[in-house]
């Protein structure tokens, strides 16, 4: 991590503790960001294949590109999710929203007034802190 990254990190993890997290909580966000921005980057594929989920069942598969076969994996998504909705439990004034694109951030906490009433988080959620 260079000085840039660690002044960013830093603000981000001020600026959770400035809405009522924990150190530790904002550590747990942090890592719960981490694996769902890793879960969604196997989602759209790697060389070696992507990851698939059974819309009848909901389990999730490896799918092998060399190969072409499917191999059952633990489903990190949901077991993240699980984590954040317990975290999330215990500040009931702030949401968060999973964007699924790994391009960019895949959690974001946002504050009551972050998104326009009767809108779409969709739409506003950069607007809420980012956690990376």
């Amino acid at each position: 991590m260079n000085k840039r990254e660690a002044e960013q990190r830093n603000y981000m993890m001020d600026t959770l503790a400035s809405i009522g997290f924990t150190y530790d909580e904002a550590e747990k966000l942090r890592r719960i960001s981490m694996c769902l921005h890793s879960w969604h980057e196997k989602e759209c594929g790697t060389d070696h294949g992507c990851i698939e989920r059974d819309e009848t069942t909901g389990k999730t598969y490896w799918l092998n590109s060399t190969s072409g076969r499917r191999y059952p994996v633990r489903d990190m998504e949901k077991g993240a999710l699980n984590r954040l909705a317990k975290l999330m439990a215990a500040h009931p004034t702030l949401s968060s929203y999973t964007q699924g694109d790994p391009r960019g951030a895949a959690l974001y906490i946002l504050r009551p007034d972050d998104i326009p009433e009767g809108c779409s988080a969709d739409s506003y959620y950069t607007r809420g802190i980012c956690v990376y």
